[in-house]
């Protein structure tokens, strides 16, 4: 339970306090002036004052906050600063890059999480090992068994699944000459036997077959039925972890970084569109829990996690809501546009329907989260 505690603190605290320090770092590289940057929110335990800015740590320590100064009222202005370090009569594109930092510090973050991943731990690549065979599917009529791995397909290496299933998707329906190693192994061999062989794997039998893709209809990872050329084929999840130099890690770190970004933008997008159902949203309370779950399994979920969620939290906060950074970029951008600001009343009219939105949000999150504890404590039911 301890651990839970700690590690949902360091996480999401560290995370959105993150975030705060890239508003921060922008707005005192632009000259602007910051009243108080505190790490946690609530009354304050410890505070020392350096230059104008009051540094503090307060009691509950779930991120933290930035004090600009004139950010909500540009006539107000503290003791010791001045007008020229407001950060409401500084030009838009100045107030645009202080509210983009925040997200952009996420993303950032994001990356040096994974390119920490990937310099101590390697990147995992799923092999093209086959766990399963489809009935009557090219794959089975060709003799390819659980176990076997794909070497190459039309005489082109194959050095992990996507590969193979690119290759396979873009044949348009020809034949293709594949080559696959059977593994030396006797008929009693468990799961793990088999798992362990193909993270290590021996040349085993080679084995040539033809086989024809068929057109086929699969699930995306989002549930959307598609149409593709299939054979019939599916992982055993092997995988084998690529170890990588300083250089190369943070190159490698950066693709991790891009690919999460892409699928969770398209996870918003498929929400809006209602592929995503609503009941899918989760909360706070999920997000403790998959930060509890991953402390006790090791340091590299957790690390892994918390670049997952940091990504969501600057994708989130980019969203067109008035009370989340996305929405005061909308507004930087359309005073840059039209050279003025949105008018006041229309902007305050935004605010209260991005807080009733966020609102919203947060009780269906919340909610969701709720009945799902309830359904595997098995009130409600089986919750399988």
């Amino acid at each position: 339970m301890l651990t839970t505690i700690i590690a949902v603190v360091v996480v999401l605290g560290g995370l959105i306090f993150f975030h705060e320090l890239g508003h921060f770092a922008v707005a005192r590289g632009l000259g602007m002036g910051v009243s108080t940057f505190s790490l946690g929110f609530g009354p304050k335990i410890l505070k020392y004052r350096k230059g104008k800015t009051e540094y503090a740590l307060s009691l509950v320590p779930l991120g933290g906050y930035v004090a600009l100064v004139g950010e909500s009222d540009p006539k107000d202005i503290p003791e010791g600063f001045t007008e020229k370090e407001s950060f409401a009569l500084r030009p838009a594109w100045q107030r645009l890059l202080v509210v983009a930092a925040g997200p952009a510090a996420n993303i950032l973050l994001a990356w040096l999480l994974c390119w920490t991943l990937a310099l101590g731990w390697g990147t995992p690549v799923l092999l093209p090992q086959v766990g399963g065979v489809v009935q009557n599917g090219p794959a089975d009529k060709a003799g390819i068994q659980p176990g076997d791995t794909i070497v190459s397909i039309n005489g082109a290496a194959v050095a992990n699944w996507q590969a193979m299933a690119d290759a396979i998707t873009q044949s348009n329906g020809k034949t293709l000459a594949v080559t696959l190693s059977r593994p030396d192994m006797a008929p009693q061999a468990d799961d793990q036997t088999r798992a362990d062989e193909a993270a290590q794997p021996e040349q085993g039998m080679i084995i040539s077959v033809e086989l024809t893709p068929e057109r086929s209809i699969r699930k995306t990872i989002f549930g959307e039925e598609e149409s593709a050329w299939l054979i019939g084929i599916r992982n055993s999840g092997a995988v084998r972890l690529v170890q990588h130099g300083f250089a190369d890690a943070a190159i490698a770190g950066a693709g991790q970084t891009a690919d999460m970004v892409s699928l969770t933008w398209q996870s918003f997008v498929k929400l809006a569109e209602r592929v995503v159902p609503l009941d899918q949203v989760g909360g706070p309370i999920m997000i403790m829990q998959m930060v509890g779950k991953q402390a006790h399994e090791g340091l590299a979920g957790l690390l892994a996690l918390a670049a997952l969620i940091s990504i969501n939290l600057g994708i989130l906060n980019l969203l067109p809501i008035p009370v989340l950074d996305g929405g005061q970029i909308v507004f930087c951008l359309w005073e840059i546009i039209f050279r003025r600001p949105l008018n006041a009343r229309l902007q305050d009219y935004a605010m209260r329907a991005g807080i009733a939105l966020l609102v919203a949000l947060m009780l269906l999150a919340t909610y969701n989260d709720l009945w799902r504890i309830l359904k595997n404590t098995g009130w409600f039911g089986s919750g399988s």
